[in-house]
This record gives C-alpha cells, sequence and structure tokens, in this order.
C-alpha cells in the first residue's frame, strides 16, 4: 500500500518541476523535457479515446439488450462508430458501395476531398451538427429570457448590452441609427455594440482566463508539493 500511494506521487512531483524547470533552462539536457514529458499527454489521451469508444459500446449495447426506451437509436450510434472507426483507421474499403473516383484506402488520406472519411465528416457528421446547433438556439433563447429579467441593477445592464449587440448585429438594428450625422456617428447602434463588444466583453474575457490561469497555476502547486492527493483515491 505504500508504494502504491508514494511511487505515483513521487512521478508526479518529478515530472512536474522538470517541466517547469525546462521553461526556464531552454538548454539541453533540461531544456527538452518539457516537450518530452508532453508527449506522455497524448499517449494518456489516445488510452482515453480506447476507453471512450468502450464505454460507448457498453453504454449503447446495455440499451440495446435491455430494450430500453429509444434502443433503436443505440443501434444507429454503434453502427455508425463502426463504420467512421473503419474508415479511419487505415483499412482498405472493398465493400464496393462508394461511388467511382474515391480514394478507398482510408487513414493517411482523410484530409483529402477523394476519401471515404472525407465524405462522412461533410456529408453526415457536419449536416448533423448543424442540426443539433439548430435546436440548441432554442434552448438559448429560453435561457436568455431568464437572464435578461431586469430584477436587479446587473441584470439591467445585462439586459441593455445584450439588446444593443443584437441589434448591432442585423441590418434591421444598424437601420434605426443610421439617420444619424457623422458628428455623433459613435452613437450609431452597430458601433455602440462594437464598442462593447471589444472593450468591456474583452476585459470579462481576459478577466475569467487570469482567473483560469491562476487556478490552474495554484492546483499545479498543490500537485506538485503533494498537497492534493485525490489522484491517488485519497480525500
Amino acid at each position: 500500500m505504500l508504494l502504491k500511494r508514494w511511487i505515483p506521487l513521487f512521478i508526479l512531483i518529478f515530472v512536474g518541476v522538470m517541466t517547469l524547470i525546462s521553461w526556464f533552462v531552454p538548454h539541453d539536457p533540461i531544456g527538452g523535457l518539457g516537450d518530452n514529458f508532453s508527449q506522455f499527454f497524448d499517449i494518456i489521451a489516445s488510452f482515453a479515446i480506447i476507453l471512450g469508444a468502450a464505454n460507448l459500446i457498453k453504454l449503447q449495447g446495455s440499451k440495446i439488450f435491455r430494450r430500453k426506451r429509444n434502443w433503436q437509436y443505440s443501434i444507429v450510434t454503434i453502427v455508425g462508430f463502426i463504420i467512421t472507426a473503419v474508415v479511419g483507421i487505415n483499412w482498405h474499403i472493398t465493400m464496393g458501395v462508394l461511388p467511382e473516383g474515391f480514394n478507398y484506402i482510408a487513414g493517411p488520406h482523410v484530409n483529402q476531398a477523394t476519401s471515404p472519411f472525407y465524405w462522412i465528416w461533410w456529408y453526415i457528421f457536419t449536416p448533423l451538427s448543424a442540426t443539433m446547433y439548430a435546436l440548441l438556439a432554442f434552448y438559448v433563447a429560453s435561457a436568455s429570457y431568464r437572464a435578461f429579467r431586469a430584477r436587479n441593477l446587473e441584470a439591467t445592464i445585462l439586459l441593455l448590452a445584450g439588446i444593443v449587440v443584437m441589434l448591432g448585429r442585423v441590418p434591421l438594428g444598424q437601420m434605426l441609427t443610421n439617420w444619424m450625422p457623422d458628428a455623433i456617428g459613435f452613437l450609431r447602434i452597430e458601433r455602440v455594440a462594437d464598442w462593447i463588444y471589444t472593450y468591456p466583453n474583452a476585459a470579462g474575457q481576459r478577466a475569467i482566463m487570469i482567473g483560469i490561469a491562476l487556478g490552474v497555476v495554484s492546483t499545479s502547486l498543490r500537485l506538485i508539493l503533494g498537497i492534493e492527493k485525490s489522484f491517488l483515491g485519497e480525500e
């Protein structure tokens, strides 16, 4: 039990410290350690993809065997996943179901317009994604209605800013203030919308990014110093 606790902790501290030092010491042999250690992330991500695929088949297969509600869609999911995986892992497509002119050796040619994987991406996945985003628009409208209620001063400012930005992005909103002369042209709704987007919005986004960066730094220090041990299964 002691080894199971301290060996992962030692590996984490060693890799974290050496990666941190490599940013400040660019010379070999330390300078290249950061890039070498970052390759472990790609390796772990590869295994995570395999684990995710296995979990997808397990969950959808369970729905099929148990005949849960809408289990027919699970069949479509598994079949689509298998076909896409087979086409994308450099296997020879010999079924003869694709029209002439396609490159029947998938894998390294996934970015070519004549490959089956390219066809699946642009003519199946992309339309489905567009449909999903189109449906999400209704949920966004519902959430905006609840968020933009003028319950207090902050919500009122958010409501007014949202209205100005939305009107400034459509021709109808721009037509409302096109009559303004150049002397007060900065008050046109499209310019006000650009100002809101460029300054207050950018400032808020940067503040959020700074907060995220500070959170990453603090969490990394807790891991390197051995304070954070949740990855070991400890509280």
